[in-house]
């Protein structure tokens, strides 16, 4: 007989591992598990400087969340053990969401989070601690059959995690359970409150987690120090409009901060040159995007999209996917049916087949659709991503 985690054994012979951030989902998931009879060991990860942040609230993987973590494994009577993972994060994590930074990118540091400490160095650690699976909070489903599994969104749409999952390994999707995949928050509340945890009403988390001051400019100051440089603000017409304290301060699709007065028209952060310094503004119109060349694609589906093949991708996590065509020379690039706004390099291009996930890749590159953003691009000698 098949159990609710897809093995042929009883849920007592099952073990599990779950991995606990010490929010409501993830101890909800370590209860519900227990509650249905499987061998679960709970293991929360020390990311970074646990003194630092102590008493932190609204950020994953806070200082107190190791200790709520610990409550709630006493409290369902299973083991529980942190694991020291500072080293690990800093370099594969830390480090490159400040590069990122300095390249004039926007980083999402909890992808590499799941791609290089989660679903590498813990599963392999569930392995070791001779576990069927890895449990996580996230809200997403996995679906099929063990030898065949497929990633989908989760039910709930408002909660959906799926975008931030392109980059799960193929191989690793096999050894995933995502209980909570098929939930509401609501109902998830409800259960943390009928397994009486003390993170019942724990607000979920909102910021980076190393970042403890709640301003990431800080913390890429400290891990480059005196990397940061002032330049100029550039419209796409050629104007110069001002000066900066550093590219880092602005994201693409940015309005508000700029700090620059007497113009007609609203203005946006429209790209981002850190070869000259600039960031580049211009109005609405300036932000669409033509295409976008990826770097590091991951597929998870069967065959990969054929050279032009129609595809629908998400280029946020809070935009839905839209039309495109997929072109895997001279490197991975996407073609947009319509542009799109606000397409920014460090960012995630996911690719979807109704509510399943194909795959993915990361943004390295675009081409704006304005043709003053084309001239301003080859001016500074930037080269656009592929066209069609």
């Amino acid at each position: 007989m098949t159990n609710s985690l897809g093995f042929e054994k009883p849920e007592a012979e099952t073990r599990v591992v779950v991995a606990m951030s010490g929010g409501v989902d993830s101890s909800v998931v370590a209860a519900l598990l227990k509650d249905q009879g499987y061998d679960v060991v709970g293991i929360t990860l020390q990311l970074y400087d646990h003194g630092k942040a102590v008493g932190r609230t609204g950020a994953c993987c806070a200082g107190t969340d190791i200790h709520d973590a610990r409550r709630v494994a006493d409290r369902i009577g299973i083991p529980h053990y942190v694991l020291d993972y500072e080293s690990r994060f800093r370099q594969s994590v830390m480090d490159d969401f400040a590069d990122s930074y300095l390249r004039g990118e926007t980083p999402i540091p909890c992808v590499q989070c799941n791609q290089e400490v989660k679903f590498k160095d813990l599963l392999e650690t569930a392995r070791d601690l001779g576990a069927d699976c890895l449990a996580t909070g996230h809200y997403v489903r996995r679906l099929g059959p063990l030898g065949a599994p497929e990633l989908h969104m989760a039910v709930d749409p408002a909660r959906d995690q799926s975008y931030f999952l392109f980059s799960t390994p193929r191989e690793a999707l096999g050894y995933l359970r995502f209980p909570l995949g098929g939930m509401h928050k609501p109902d998830v509340r409800a259960l943390a409150e009928r397994f009486g945890l003390a993170v019942a009403n724990k607000p979920d988390s909102q910021d980076i987690c190393f970042v403890p001051s709640g301003k990431y400019v800080d913390v890429v100051e400290k891990l480059r120090p005196g990397a940061i440089e002032p330049g100029e603000i550039v419209h796409i017409d050629g104007r110069v409009l001002g000066t900066h304290k550093g590219i880092i301060h602005y994201t693409v699709g940015q309005r508000k901060g700029l700090e620059i007065g007497g113009l007609a028209e609203p203005i946006y952060v429209v790209r981002l040159d850190p070869a000259r310094k600039r960031v580049i503004v211009g109005p609405r119109e300036a932000l669409l995007t033509a295409s976008l060349a990826l770097r590091d694609v991951n597929w998870l589906g069967e065959d990969i999209p054929a050279d032009g093949a129609p595809v629908m991708v998400r280029v946020r996590s809070t935009s839905r996917p839209v039309a495109a065509r997929y072109l895997p020379l001279p490197q991975p690039h996407v073609v947009f049916e319509e542009p799109e706004a606000g397409v920014s390099p460090g960012q995630a291009c996911v690719f979807y087949s109704g509510e399943r996930v194909l795959g993915g890749g990361w943004i390295s590159g675009t081409t704006p659709a304005h043709p003053l953003m084309l001239a301003l691009m080859a001016e500074g000698g930037q080269t656009a991503a592929p066209a069609a």
